[in-house]
């Protein structure tokens, strides 16, 4: 007993560094913020020093800021959604896939695009998107539209280009639960007169509803959070807690009241993940 208690105190002194590193890097910095979010500004000294709640019933109040909250729960909501659709399949084939050769392959081309920053992937989705770009060239040369249609500074653009940096996070995370899944079940639900689709739905969807979980509350964290691609594809009418928070902050020199939209937008990614992450759990696990 004292010999399984000292190992338990050495692997616990192992963690205790770890734990030290999170806490100065990852929550100190959080808690700064929580402080900042309860000064008053002040456009001399910029903070007062003061402790208040000011800021929050502002933000809370004010129904510019509801719905700027509103519309980036529900663009974060559908990216989510439009990445997971998108995924599985993606997912499963590379998890069905015999070549090891050819799986390593489609796990560097799925992870290749998170080597380039989203800035840089924002620009290239302008380039697709604009009134000249290439998209509207393949319609107009389709015969589909008559004319440019405005794809750009658009919520749908905003979607679009969230999914496609979300995609790669959505397709790592649920293979390597479907890697899990043994081949031995689909065999056996096709051997008893299911189609692979009806397989897919009632054997392999439920077994791999822990990785689609997670990879849900991933993409939604990711775009609650989301910056660089509402400012780039939105554009300046696209309002989004993210680049409001960096206004605030960056443009105004407001640190309080852009704190305190950051802690709400912490708060409510962090409430909704876990909401939607229990209701996918008692609905299917």
């Amino acid at each position: 007993m004292q010999e399984e208690g000292r190992r338990s105190y050495r692997g616990s002194a192992l963690v205790i560094p770890a734990l030290l590193l999170v806490t100065a890097f990852l929550m100190a910095p959080l808690v700064l913020v929580f402080r900042y979010s309860l000064d008053q500004f002040d456009p001399a000294k910029l903070m007062l020093g003061v402790f208040q709640a000011g800021n929050y019933v502002k933000a809370l109040g004010d129904p510019f800021y509801q719905g700027v909250l509103a519309n980036t729960a529900k663009i974060a909501g559908i990216s989510t959604a439009a990445t997971i659709l998108l995924a599985f399949p993606t997912a499963y084939c590379i998890s069905r896939v015999q070549s090891e050769r050819m799986r390593s392959i489609l796990i560097i081309l799925t992870v290749v695009p998170l080597l380039l920053g989203n800035a840089v992937r924002a620009a290239a989705w302008m380039v697709v998107m604009g009134t000249k770009g290439v998209a509207n060239s393949v319609f107009l040369a389709l015969g589909i539209v008559d004319e440019p249609i405005k794809i750009l500074y658009t919520p749908e653009a905003v979607v679009i280009g969230l999914t496609s940096v979300l995609l790669p996070y959505a397709i790592i995370t649920m293979q390597s639960v479907l890697d899990s899944i043994p081949t031995s079940l689909e065999e056996a639900s096709q051997s008893l007169g299911h189609s692979p689709l009806r397989t897919i739905a009632t054997v392999i969807l439920p077994l791999a509803m822990p990785g689609v979980v997670a990879a849900s509350a991933i993409c939604f964290a990711l775009a609650m959070n989301a910056y660089a691609t509402p400012v780039l594809i939105g554009g300046p009418k696209m309002m989004m807690m993210g680049p409001l928070v960096y206004e605030q902050i960056a443009k105004v020199s407001n640190w309080p009241f852009g704190s305190t939209l950051a802690c709400i937008l912490m708060a409510v990614t962090v409430v909704l993940t876990i909401v939607s992450s229990r209701y996918l759990q008692k609905k299917y696990f």
